[in-house]
């Protein structure tokens, strides 16, 4: 049997880091974006000038999570936060984070990657995820059905 797998191209990858960066330069927010694909390999990224490397990691950390939970790390942390085993989960696996900035992209009802913004404000990174999937016509809610 072959699986047919649904990924972002190299070229929307970088579209949308793009459509982040400008969003967040325009509020003048400073912030690193990541986009990976569905299993959290890197697809592009980019960081503003002065924004320390480490913030980078954070923004690939989220993209990575968004696309391998299929959820955002905002709805992760709230999923985490009430249940121990989750807890216990999260401290064992590097790269899973939870604060707020990474959401699945989702096309057709199918997760086909994830992005993560960080260094600004846990709203205004996701303010900026958001942006750039509106600004494709992407969409980062997983139909229930969905995955």
């Amino acid at each position: 049997m072959i699986v047919m797998k649904h990924v972002l191209s190299a070229q929307t990858a970088l579209s949308l880091v793009q459509h982040a960066f400008a969003h967040a330069q325009a509020q003048g927010w400073p912030v690193a974006v990541a986009v990976t694909d569905p299993d959290g390999e890197m697809l592009a990224a980019l960081r503003m000038d002065g924004v320390g490397p480490h913030i980078l990691g954070f923004a690939s950390d989220k993209a990575y999570t968004a696309a391998l939970m299929r959820v955002t790390t905002k709805a992760y942390f709230e999923e985490v936060s009430q249940r121990d085993d989750s807890r216990i989960v999260l401290a064992n696996r590097q790269r899973f984070i939870v604060w707020g900035g990474g959401l699945p992209v989702v096309h057709d009802g199918r997760v086909v990657g994830g992005i993560g913004v960080s260094g600004a404000t846990a709203a205004e990174d996701i303010e900026c995820a958001q942006a750039a999937l509106t600004a494709e016509g992407l969409d980062w809610a997983v139909p229930a059905q969905a995955e």
